[in-house]
């Protein structure tokens, strides 16, 4: 079957589609230029053994032109992940600029995003960046021991000096850019350190902290804590989100909560409305009933992942057999994503809620967490209870009164960053040697309240 014989076949009627939807593109497959150790990606070319995983020009321009055209919302976003997307080269992205320029709608606005870890960066790829006002996101753990932990090459050297050489060079060239940083068993107890090397010494202004939950069970844990593969020499075990155990990579659950927390002090004091931290901005938008995260949405199912070949999966953790949509060469993506099977997939997410997660009272900002870490039993026996439960409670539950404070300010057209005010009247009340607001047991002034 032709691409154009896919256009339009068997569409369902707008009233059972979804007005918008989020592809993450892998234009790369599972192929990346470091060799990070905690990355479950890397193992999703086991799927594809024959090799060569390179989007081809046809898939492309089905890729391009289905989502495009699937759209009735005037904003459509178009997000290239991998693996590493460089790979492709510029001039894949020259191409796909030609389709989004042919198959865009006059009304139609167009963004793209572009998520790399930032090794093959040079001018000429800064220089293309900006000129098409792509939203770049740079993945960096850290500073230089915290981020080498596992952000590695193929022969196990860090990678810190040539992600920064990346980032200098976007900002050289004033390209948007923000930082991804992943929470890990290295890092997990450094969030305030994190947060200030991000804000102080490279001067980013917006960034998200993703946990990594690294699942195994009793069968692969040991090969799981060797890298995933059973020989240096060997190819990694195909990674699923199966099995009750974790990686000694893994975030712990209060860990990922305190780490959250650590930087929240910092930043309700001095940089509201200054510096934008994803997990922030999403708290206070549930205040409003408003979910822009999907982990933390009531359902899912609206963020499928594209493969290099075309194949549509439910969900960019859940690359894997059982979770397959079928392909964009066969049947139109839109039909996929209003799909029986991807609406139970979605709103699965709900119904499986355990007890203890329904009668929460974080859970309207919460909702359970993502699916792929619902592995654990409740405090009642109750299968499926996320790994993060517990971190989750006391974010949630430690930042509601700044919440409430921000939330109420824009209620009454105010800026949030006004809540800064707040807490420096709360700050005022405190002797320096009373015990630090984030509850971490150290004295004010040794913690928070110590100005930097």
């Amino acid at each position: 079957m032709t691409t154009s014989e896919v256009s339009g076949l068997d569409l369902p009627r707008p009233g059972e589609t979804p007005p918008s939807f989020h592809v993450v593109a892998k234009p790369s497959g599972a192929a990346c230029n470091i060799d990070c150790t905690y990355c479950f990606f890397l193992s999703k070319e086991a799927l594809y053994p024959d090799g060569g995983q390179r989007m081809s020009d046809a898939t492309l321009e089905a890729y391009i032109r289905q989502l495009l055209e699937s759209h009735r919302t005037d904003d459509v976003t178009i997000a290239w992940q991998g693996g590493e997307p460089t790979l492709m080269g510029l001039d894949f992205f020259r191409r796909a600029n030609e389709l989004v320029a042919e198959y865009r709608r006059p009304n139609q606005r167009v963004q793209q995003t572009f998520q790399t870890n930032g090794i093959a960066l040079d001018d000429a790829w800064c220089a293309f960046l900006k000129e098409n006002r792509f939203l770049v996101g740079l993945s960096i753990d850290g500073p230089r021991e915290l981020h080498d932990a596992y952000r590695v090459t193929r022969s196990g050297k860090g990678t810190f000096d040539l992600v920064l050489s990346g980032w200098h060079q976007l900002r050289d060239h004033q390209v948007d850019v923000n930082i991804l940083c992943a929470v890990n068993a290295a890092n997990q107890l450094h969030g305030r350190r994190i947060y200030r090397f991000f804000r102080d010494e490279l001067g980013a202004t917006w960034m998200q902290f993703i946990p990594i939950v690294e699942r195994a069970t009793p069968a692969t844990i040991a090969v799981a804590n060797a890298g995933w593969r059973p020989r240096p020499d060997a190819a990694r075990l195909l990674y699923t989100q199966t099995g009750d155990l974790v990686t000694d990579r893994s975030v712990g659950s209060r860990q990922y909560g305190r780490f959250l927390i650590d930087i929240f002090e910092d930043w309700v004091r001095r940089d509201v409305g200054k510096v934008f931290v994803q997990q922030f901005d999403v708290t206070l938008e549930a205040h409003f009933g408003r979910h822009v995260l999907c982990a933390h949405a009531p359902t899912c199912g609206f963020c499928p992942a594209l493969e290099y070949n075309g194949d549509l999966y439910v969900c960019d953790h859940y690359v894997e057999p059982g979770f397959r949509l079928g392909n964009i060469r066969e049947r139109h993506m839109l039909g996929m994503v209003a799909s029986p099977e991807m609406r139970k997939f979605g709103d699965d997410k709900r119904g499986a809620l355990t007890k203890q997660c329904r009668a929460c009272n974080v859970r309207p900002f919460c909702n359970g967490g993502c699916p792929k870490d619902r592995f654990l039993e409740s405090r009642d026996g109750e299968p499926g209870q996320n790994y993060l439960c517990e971190g989750f409670y006391e974010f949630f539950s430690h930042v509601r009164p700044a919440m409430h404070v921000m939330a109420s300010l824009l209620q009454h057209n105010q800026p949030p960053a006004r809540v800064m005010e707040w807490m420096a009247a709360a700050d005022a009340g405190r002797s320096r040697n009373d015990p630090c607001s984030c509850n971490s047991g150290r004295k004010f002034k040794k913690c928070h309240g110590r100005v930097q």
